[in-house]
């Protein structure tokens, strides 16, 4: 069987890295594509390096742009790739522009899609990553869910129920498989920290880092936390721009450039609470038991609530000020870890991928 599996996106990394292992168990033919969406050295090449995964077989270098031109640009490169190859089956992951620009690539060759990390909605058609999962769920052949709410959320979309399978969540596999080597990174001692003594903040969606009000408003929440706890904030290139354009103070914040996967992990893992607008850090928070403060009005991965350590804050001061406080005082969520988040869920896919095409 000859697979191609596309990358564009750091968090893509994680999901395709212990995919490409299990192929290897079986002696799939096995292509790994990356469309280049993310260019920053920090933001893409080093995760190969900590990941351990090959080199990419294939470059598009698309580059930075507008999601639009991105989006075309991926369609036309990745066709001359799908036509060279004649694959037996494309894999996409997550919900990046990459994923839906990809699907529907293969859809015009006829080449059946695999979606690892289907069904996820936020229910925000604003989200471009909403309209992403959306596209590429109702065109792929094989929809790979990692909680119950997403296989519900396809099958009241109209998916047949023989196309979805709920295996679990693949970036938790790669979580565990490197926690022992997070743990040894330096990086606490290069900054000086000491564990629980800070919290973590990342901030890169477009709804909050493109709009001046909202964006002003969530900074000046955190600068106000940092007054009571240390906030260190790995920056993603297109927020430390916006911050530069707009002026906007940063108080106490000790922003750092973007880390790689260990060091962040590391970073991550010894944190007080985290506070993101990120979708896969709210699933590695419930599995490392650390507190998730999404500032945001909505999740994709709402069983990192109901089951986890997440808690949706929203993006005003006051709420952020005040969620802070709560687990500064000591009333941090406690969460327990989601059904077949077990490191095992790239054997399953390998399996299903496997019977599908025999």
């Amino acid at each position: 069987m000859k697979i191609v599996s596309v990358v564009g996106a750091r968090p893509n990394f994680m999901k395709v890295d212990p995919l490409i292992r299990e192929f290897k168990k079986v002696n799939a033919e096995h292509i790994l594509v990356h469309t280049g969406q993310h260019y920053d050295e920090n933001m893409s090449r080093i995760f190969f390096t900590d990941l351990e995964l090959p080199v990419p077989d294939v470059w598009l270098g698309i580059g930075p742009n507008s999601p639009a031109v991105q989006f075309a640009r991926i369609i036309e490169r990745c066709e001359q790739v799908l036509k060279k190859e004649n694959p037996d089956l494309v894999i996409v992951v997550g919900d990046v522009t990459s994923t839906a620009a990809v699907a529907i690539t293969a859809s015009t060759l006829n080449i059946p899609v695999a979606h690892v990390e289907a069904g996820l909605r936020s229910f925000d058609h604003s989200m471009p990553e909403e309209i992403n999962r959306i596209l590429t769920d109702h065109i792929a052949e094989l929809l790979f869910a990692t909680e119950p709410s997403a296989e519900k959320n396809l099958l009241n979309e109209g998916i047949p129920r023989e196309k979805i399978h709920l295996v679990g969540n693949v970036m938790i596999d790669t979580l565990l498989r490197l926690r022992p080597k997070f743990e040894q990174s330096m990086i606490m001692d290069r900054l000086q920290l000491e564990a629980q003594a800070y919290s973590v903040l990342t901030l890169h969606r477009p709804s909050n880092v493109d709009d001046k009000e909202t964006f002003a408003e969530i900074i000046d929440g955190l600068v106000e936390v940092s007054e009571k706890i240390p906030i260190i904030f790995p920056v993603h290139p297109r927020t430390e721009k916006n911050l530069k354009l707009m002026k906007i103070p940063t108080g106490n914040i000790r922003m750092l450039p973007p880390l790689g996967y260990l060091d962040f992990m590391k970073l991550f893992a010894c944190s007080e609470f985290i506070l993101t607008d990120s979708g896969g850090i709210q699933e590695e928070a419930t599995v490392l038991g650390v507190p998730c403060l999404t500032l945001r009005q909505n999740t994709e991965r709402p069983i990192t609530v109901s089951m986890g350590t997440n808690r949706i804050v929203g993006v005003s001061k006051k709420a952020i000020v005040s969620e802070a406080a709560k687990i500064i005082e000591g009333e941090k969520p406690q969460g327990s870890i989601p059904p077949l988040w077990d490191g095992k869920t790239a054997e399953r896919i390998a399996k299903i991928i496997l019977d599908y095409e025999s």
